[in-house]
């Protein structure tokens, strides 16, 4: 679903991605981990369309990031880019009319889960309801490739895990979601398969089951391994 090959996107005389190579397929949620400045936002953005490779080459179901890929993929930023004075409500017919693949019925469903109302709107919310709203309408395209960019970094640790079981019941059978998060211990028993990355290089990739059984240790315990030893 997703082939990256010699990827390098460099801002100025920063290497942010240095000849990463990887293959992603479909139905598995992958973890992509690292530190902060490690390049996991540049490659979401790439895969998104947001940015534009240096070198490399990237495809999504075989075709490089335009106009089809942007309607199978589904994208969460790590800031909520929606507009401060709109009404919730605004926002479900936005998506609904430039999105084909969007389910009213599921967004919904979803606000409804994290109590938030139709005629709510978004500069009255806290951070925290306004990521909810954002991954409402994200998780809400029936997508074949959901890319979440911290999905959780803003959310009261009360609330994480409703809001990933959320994540979760709406994610599209059979498709693939790259979720990148410093909150390894949130989210590794979601995960299939996890990626660390260091200075815009894969370090480490895996089954999670088969990293932490090679490991002898959880998927959190192997991050702090990697990143602080």
């Amino acid at each position: 679903m997703i082939s990256v090959e010699h990827l390098t996107k460099e801002y100025g005389q920063v290497r942010a991605l240095d000849d990463l190579t990887l293959k992603l397929s479909g139905n598995k949620i992958v973890g992509l981990l690292g530190e902060n400045g490690c390049g996991k936002t540049t490659l979401l953005r790439i895969l998104a369309g947001l940015n534009q490779p240096t070198t490399g080459r990237v495809t999504i179901d075989g075709h490089e990031p335009g106009p089809y890929t942007k309607g199978i993929v589904s994208f969460l930023p790590d800031t909520p880019n929606l507009p401060l004075r709109a009404e919730v409500g605004y926002m479900l017919k936005y998506f609904e009319d430039f999105f084909a693949n969007f389910n009213r019925t599921t967004c919904q469903n979803l606000l409804d889960t994290f109590n938030i109302a139709a005629d709510d709107r978004l500069n009255e919310m806290s951070k925290g309801q306004r990521e909810k709203v954002h991954v409402a309408l994200v998780m809400s395209r029936e997508a074949q490739v959901y890319l979440l960019d911290e999905p959780i970094s803003g959310v009261d640790p009360a609330a994480r895990d409703s809001t990933l079981q959320a994540i979760l019941a709406a994610m599209h059978p059979e498709a693939l979601m790259l979720i990148t998060t410093h909150l390894v211990a949130d989210i590794e028993h979601l995960l299939d398969e996890a990626i660390f990355m260091r200075h815009g290089r894969i370090i480490a990739m895996g089954e999670v089951e088969e990293l932490r059984s090679d490991s002898q240790r959880s998927l959190n315990d192997y991050f702090k391994e990697l990143y602080i030893s």
